[in-house]
C-alpha cells in the first residue's frame, strides 16, 4: 500500500508539472480567457481529487503522521488555489490589485509543488526502506 501511495504521489507531481504547462500555454492564448484556461481549470479540479483520495491513501497506508499531514496540506493548498482566483477575479479583471492577488496564485502554486516533491521523496523512501528491511530478515 505504501508503493501505492507512492506511484500515486508521483503521478500527482506530474499533473501539477502539466498544470503549469497549462497555465502558461493558457496565458498565451489568443482565445477568450475562459476558453484558454478551460484545460487548466479542469486539471486544477482532477488535482484536488487526486489529492483528497491521496490523504485518504496515505491514513490507509499507515503512512507517518508527517506524511499525512503534508498531504492533507496539499490538499488544502489547492483548494486554496480556487479562492485565490475568486478574489483576484473581484476586484475585477483587468485591475492591479486583481493581478497582484493572482500572482499569488501562481506562488500558491509552487508551494503545493515543492510540498508535494517533499511528499514523494519521502513517500518513495519509506515504500523502499520496508521493502528493504523485509528483504534483509528473510535471509
Amino acid at each position: 500500500m505504501k508503493k501505492l501511495f507512492a506511484g500515486l504521489a508521483s503521478l500527482l507531481l506530474l499533473a501539477e508539472v502539466a498544470q503549469f504547462y497549462l497555465a502558461a500555454s493558457g496565458a498565451f492564448d489568443s482565445a477568450p480567457i475562459e476558453e484558454a484556461f478551460s484545460p487548466h481549470r479542469f486539471l486544477g479540479y482532477l488535482i484536488l481529487f487526486s489529492a483528497v483520495v491521496l490523504v485518504v491513501i496515505s491514513a490507509v497506508a499507515r503512512m507517518p503522521g508527517r506524511v499525512i499531514g503534508r498531504t492533507a496540506l496539499v490538499a488544502g493548498l489547492v483548494l486554496i488555489q480556487s479562492l485565490i482566483r475568486e478574489v483576484a477575479r473581484s476586484f475585477g479583471e483587468g485591475s492591479e490589485t486583481g493581478h497582484l492577488i493572482f500572482g499569488v496564485h501562481a506562488v500558491n502554486g509552487l508551494i503545493i509543488f515543492g510540498v508535494t516533491l517533499w511528499i514523494v521523496r519521502e513517500a518513495r523512501q519509506i515504500a523502499w526502506q520496508r521493502t528493504e528491511l523485509s528483504h534483509a530478515t528473510q535471509s
